[in-house]
């Protein structure tokens, strides 16, 4: 049977972070991927400030930095009536006054290659998570074989739909609303930078500038379908007329079921969770991996110890929960609140355009406008590496 100090199911920004983390501090770390890569379209993209500090911490800011990607510094919104500028990052203070765009594939590519560096990170592809077996946990090889690895500590970073996190009190707060994403080509002549267009009519969609193409979500209301190619093409067009002449091209349509909830306890024996899995949040905000990430370097900087020592107890699972679960309580009650005040509303027709130059007058208010955006960027309670480099992974040529 095999056997590890920490066993992480799912190589997703939370599971890779963690383990890229735990192995620097010389734990031995297994990560366990259902898929034999990371080219998924439609996961989330947004790397904010306070991630790019983290890889600064890491010494991964010039290779990050050399990845594909866009850097936004304001975010848009575009009414029937006029464009509203609701956060301007130029406010922030420190090195990084923008919100980049980056394929969440790269992303993962740039960790895991920094965690292979060390010679007791193991990455296993192609194996499914099926349990946890109260000693470790249960998979699916790549072969097909069902086998277990028990750990010390086993880790649910295998998002919202995690198979670890049931049983465990799960709370929702539901949304209005669902998003079909899909692709468009973009011309050199477009407008650049993300923006949320909400038209007449009940019609909402936001658009993200991938630099060779636009990455396009139409917002419908919970439970409704989004609608087929030639419908929803006919709506992208009356709201954005510029993207009118290629509607034609628009690529496969993929549903993203809303959700916001949390565990109301994170942890068991022997278990802990992690990221989405511990937490689903709304796209609202784009801070997903942002909150993933943080919760990696949370439980890396408190756990690293115990599993030197070769004893992790339900008071070490519980901190992390401390420290991490007023951070999602927080960010979910404005994600919830901006569901309800904006997204509703606009969803039945009615127009924000109030709120949001409310919000973006605020945002021209020096002092406000820079704590809205630090909030933004940075989040409640910022995490920073504090994990010690017991090891070091040998030292490349090139970024690559």
């Amino acid at each position: 049977m095999e056997k590890t100090t920490c066993a992480i199911a799912g190589g997703g920004p939370a599971g890779l972070m963690l383990g890229l983390l735990l192995a620097r501090a010389g734990v031995e770390v297994v990560v366990l991927e259902k898929h034999g890569d990371f080219l998924r379209d439609f996961r989330g993209d947004t790397v904010h400030p306070s991630t790019l500090e983290i890889l600064d911490e890491l010494g991964l800011g010039p290779r990050f930095a050399e990845l594909p990607q866009r850097r936004a510094e304001r975010m848009t919104a575009v009414t029937d009536e006029e464009t509203v500028v609701v956060a301007d990052l130029a406010l922030l203070r420190g090195r990084h006054r923008y919100i980049a765009f980056v394929p969440q594939w790269d992303f993962l590519d740039l960790l895991a290659e920094e965690a292979r560096g060390y010679p007791n990170f193991r990455l296993r592809m192609n194996c499914e998570v099926l349990g946890f077996t109260g000693s470790g946990l249960r998979y699916r090889d790549e072969n097909g074989e069902e086998r277990v690895l028990e750990a010390l500590l086993s880790v649910a970073a295998d998002g919202r739909g995690s198979v670890l996190r049931r049983g465990l009190p799960l709370r929702e707060f539901g949304a209005p609303m669902d998003v079909g994403w899909f692709r468009l080509p973009r011309s050199p002549s477009d407008r650049t930078g993300p923006f949320l267009r909400v038209g007449g009519g009940g019609r909402l969609m936001v658009a993200i500038d991938r630099d060779a193409y636009w990455q396009m979500g139409y917002v419908v209301p919970k439970g409704r379908p989004v609608g087929d190619p030639e419908t929803v093409g006919a709506s992208v067009a009356e709201l954005a007329p510029w993207l009118a002449d290629r509607v034609s091209q628009m690529g496969p349509i993929s549903t993203l079921r809303v959700q916001v909830n949390r565990l109301e306890r994170w942890y068991r024996p022997g278990l802990l969770c992690i990221g989405d899995a511990a937490h689903a949040m709304s796209p609202v905000f784009g801070i997903g991996i942002n909150l993933a990430v943080q919760d990696a370097v949370a439980a890396a900087n408190l756990l690293w110890e115990p599993l030197r020592r070769g004893r992790v107890t339900l008071r070490d699972l519980a901190a992390v929960q401390r420290r991490r679960a007023p951070v999602t309580r927080v960010v979910q009650r404005f994600q919830v609140l901006a569901q309800r005040r904006l997204i509703a509303p606009a969803l039945a027709g009615k127009s924000p355009i109030a709120p949001l130059k409310a919000l973006s007058a605020l945002s021209r208010v020096p002092p406000i406008g820079r704590l809205v955006v630090t909030l933004l960027a940075h989040g409640v309670r910022p995490e920073h590496v504090r994990v010690p480099e017991a090891r070091r992974p040998p030292e490349r040529s090139g970024a690559g």
